[in-house]
């Protein structure tokens, strides 16, 4: 099973509150949404070992957007000033800082350099940094820290 397939997988799991399982040799791979305002700590996805190629590629079945989805995107409101837009490479949960302790990595107003660090995307127990595209200021902040998000979603722009 090919990355992009696990992260299309966890994008469909995600916005229709299903739990994915799917074993084969030996992979196991699992995916479930947990609730909104979770306080324990979620339970970690394990897979283990063969070889991608051993596994079929399984295509799911994704559904369509229609117009009337596409309208209502917050990401397209009109309070989003004009820039370049960074947008989530993955599906998981947005931190602004590398801990709870330490300070936001930007804020609004911050001169940014193209490969700077923006904030953290936590999927599958892994941090993932994600880095400005651009060199500018931080013009807004359009998630909040803890935030789920999703693939391409809009998270900061840089003007």
């Amino acid at each position: 099973m090919e990355i992009n397939q696990i992260l299309d997988l966890m994008k469909v799991v995600s916005e229709n509150n299903l739990e994915f399982t799917y074993e084969e040799s030996a992979l196991k791979l699992s995916i479930r949404k947990l609730p909104e305002k979770c306080t324990e700590t979620p339970t970690p996805v394990i897979v283990s070992g063969v070889a991608p190629q051993a596994v079929p590629a399984v295509a799911p079945a994704v559904p369509a957007a229609d117009a009337s989805d596409q309208e209502k995107t917050p990401e397209m409101s009109e309070d989003v000033p004009e820039g370049q837009i960074v947008k989530s490479p993955l599906v998981g949960t947005f931190y602004r800082a590398g801990s709870p302790e330490a300070d936001p990595f930007v804020e609004n107003g911050d001169v940014v350099k193209k490969g700077q660090v923006l904030g953290i995307i936590e999927a599958m127990k892994l941090m993932n940094e994600i880095e400005s595209d651009y060199d500018g200021v931080v013009k807004q902040i359009l998630v909040n820290n803890g935030d789920l998000v999703e693939f391409d979603q809009p998270l900061f722009v840089i003007a």
